[in-house]
């Protein structure tokens, strides 16, 4: 299999006012391959939500290499990151950041204005999206016109707006009930048979036994790493 992530020996430090400093990831080494589908758990503090910050090109390592479809992004420009994380990445955060006064398509769209696609390529591109995920006829509503479940399913479809070959959902379904959660999982289950890499941080043990392999970091560094099914805490 191609390995699209390639996590070399991360470390990442803190470096605070009077010369302290805080050692958050610790010599990290891990490989993902294209179409996986991995969790990445641990408890608060623990350096999940550093590492995807890292790995969703948001954030630089203090020192190791982190390569990216075979590219070593960890010392490229924060102009080179943006192309990056605009082309090769999609995003969905558990607070969905859609921008409430303008329609769904605009906010599935966003992401086309910044590679220069025309208008009309976008809305015709924002309607096939929304309705890949459910939403068909609600183009026109606005996010404060849906549920919760409805505005995560548009952030998603705005992480599939340019074709990414990796998804980074950082607790997509934190401020969900359970059947939603289950609603939103489900679909990035499907996304992941469609040959997308899923690569989710939850602190929840139900969400991430949607995962077939799971990372699990305390203290920043990898307890275990293998097959969710078989993680015995």
């Amino acid at each position: 299999m191609t390995s699209v992530i390639e996590v070399k020996d991360v470390c990442k430090t803190y470096f605070m006012a009077g010369g302290t400093s805080q050692s958050v990831l610790k010599h990290v080494n891990f490989t993902i391959n294209s179409g996986e589908f991995v969790a990445i758990m641990g408890h608060s503090g623990s350096g999940k939500s550093t590492l995807m910050n890292i790995l969703g090109c948001l954030d630089r390592p203090t020192s190791g290499e982190y390569l990216l479809e075979g590219q070593n992004v960890a010392n490229l420009s924060d102009s080179e990151m943006a192309k990056i994380r605009g082309k090769r990445i999609g995003f969905v955060f558990q607070n969905f950041n859609l921008l409430m006064k303008r329609t769904l398509t605009d906010n599935v769209s966003l992401p086309l204005i910044y590679q220069n696609v025309s208008a009309t390529a976008r809305r015709e591109k924002a309607f096939q999206l929304l309705d890949h995920v459910g939403l068909k006829g609600y183009e026109d509503r606005l996010p404060t016109q849906i549920s919760g479940g409805m505005q995560q399913r548009v952030a998603i479809a705005r992480a599939l707006v340019n074709d990414p070959a990796i998804i980074f959902a950082d607790e997509p379904t934190g401020n969900l009930d359970t059947r939603t959660s289950n609603e939103i999982m489900d679909l990035f289950t499907e996304l992941n048979k469609q040959g997308i890499t899923i690569v989710l941080v939850t602190h929840e043990e139900d969400i991430a036994d949607y995962a077939k392999r799971l990372i699990m970091i305390v203290d920043g560094q990898i307890q275990y790493d293998g097959l969710r099914e078989e993680y015995k805490p």
